[in-house]
């Protein structure tokens, strides 16, 4: 079963960089070969506008910047499919 990764696409999410961190994401998963174990889906409002982009995993919240997601890949996507 894939581990699956929700990124908030709405409009405050939007202008804080979800577009980025969902590039940055799929640019990862191409790069380390796991494209077949994680899966990025796109949401809108999540209702934690002022924590940045709001990224799910199942039902854990993390807020994550195009700064902090190479981080974010490294500590949550790999270590949950490792």
């Amino acid at each position: 079963m894939k581990l699956k990764v929700t990124v908030c696409i709405g409009s405050s999410c939007h202008l804080k960089g979800s577009r980025q961190v969902v590039q940055s994401l799929r640019e990862m998963i191409e790069d380390n070969d796991v494209a077949d174990k994680v899966d990025i889906a796109g949401t809108f409002c999540l209702g934690q506008c002022q924590k940045g982009v709001c990224v799910t995993i199942g039902d854990d919240f993390f807020s994550v910047s195009p700064e902090t997601v190479e981080e974010f890949f490294t500590n949550e996507i790999m270590k949950r499919i490792a």
